[in-house]
Order: C-alpha cells, then sequence, then structure tokens
C-alpha cells in the first residue's frame, strides 16, 4: 500500500570494526545509496531520520557504509536487522506508468465493472513484463501480467486496479 516512505534495505550484519554495516539493497539500482546522505528507520509508528556516512555499492551487490555515526562493531551489531526507508522526495523518480513493487502490494483488483477479483500479494518479475499475484478471497491465486490492454487503470494512493475482465482468460493463470 502507498506510504510516503519505500523501503530500500536491510543492515544484515557489520563489516570490520570501524562501524560499517552490510546492506542488503531492495532497490534496482544499489549505486542509489551513493547520493544519499540519510535514510529512515522505523521506530513504533514513526520513521526517524538516520545519518548515511561513506556508501559503497560493491560488485557482490551488496552496500556497505556507516549509519548513525556509529564508530566500532559493537555499535554496528546493535544495528543489524533494521529495515532503512527513503522519503518520496529523495526517492528514484519513475516514468508514468511506472511503480513502485511496494504501492502495489495490497492495492485490490477489481475488473471494470467494478466486480472485485482479490488483492495484489506480489509483483513476479519472470522476464519480459511482471505478472501480478492477486489473492482472491477464497485463498486462491490469479495470476496476471502487466499488459496495457489488459491493466486500465492503477490507483496506487487509492489503492485500487482495474484489469480488463474480458481479456483474463486469454492471458491470465487461474489456480485450481
Amino acid at each position: 500500500m502507498y506510504s510516503e516512505y519505500l523501503l530500500i534495505g536491510e543492515v544484515l550484519k557489520p563489516q570490520g570494526v570501524r562501524g560499517q554495516v552490510k546492506i542488503r539493497p531492495d532497490t534496482d539500482d544499489p549505486a542509489r545509496f551513493l547520493n544519499l546522505d540519510h535514510v529512515f528507520i522505523k521506530n513504533g509508528e514513526d520513521y526517524v531520520s538516520c545519518a548515511l556516512e561513506k556508501p559503497e555499492s560493491r560488485a557482490d551487490g551488496f552496500v556497505y557504509c556507516v549509519l548513525n555515526h556509529a564508530a566500532t562493531r559493537e555499535e554496528a551489531e546493535k544495528q543489524r536487522g533494521w529495515m532503512l526507508y527513503v522519503d518520496r522526495e529523495h526517492a528514484v523518480q519513475l516514468e508514468e506508468g511506472r511503480y513502485f513493487i511496494s504501492d502495489l502490494l495490497g492495492c485490490r483488483v477489481q475488473d471494470r465493472k467494478g466486480t472485485p477479483l482479490g488483492v495484489i500479494d506480489d509483483v513476479l518479475q519472470p522476464g519480459a513484463n511482471d505478472v501480478y499475484q492477486v489473492k482472491q478471497a477464497n485463498g486462491k491465486l490469479i495470476y496476471i501480467p502487466v499488459l496495457p490492454f489488459v491493466i486500465l487503470d492503477v490507483q496506487v494512493r487509492d489503492g485500487y486496479i482495474v484489469v480488463d475482465g474480458d481479456r483474463l482468460p486469454e492471458v491470465a493463470v487461474f489456480e485450481d
């Protein structure tokens, strides 16, 4: 569902003895960390700013940096498991018709007549196009390819997506 903050990574563990941590990026481009000087961590219902220093994106696909001015391995150890967020102001700007997966998750899917089909609970990325995994009220799944003639309207702020129900038998996969 739509949020003012987007998940961009998770602190996996300390790296070395000088307060650096290893981060698993949850973004298509780990190098985007290089342009950030802060991230947010969730504290209860609030998001708290956290300094990000000396970010490095390495060939192994992970990001290494210092968070909240940590200076020792012990301070970095306390950050293990932190989920890191960026606010929309500092998020990558997407082209029109492109959406963050986190915004799509939880969106209600309906046909053009308003008939509810289910809720998006995953977005698969198998290759040529994304596929929305829609969980129906009965628990069964529908796999809907993201094609312009199938996906008619996406309103992530309002939490719904309209599909062409007449085209679904041709292109979607329905779980038995």
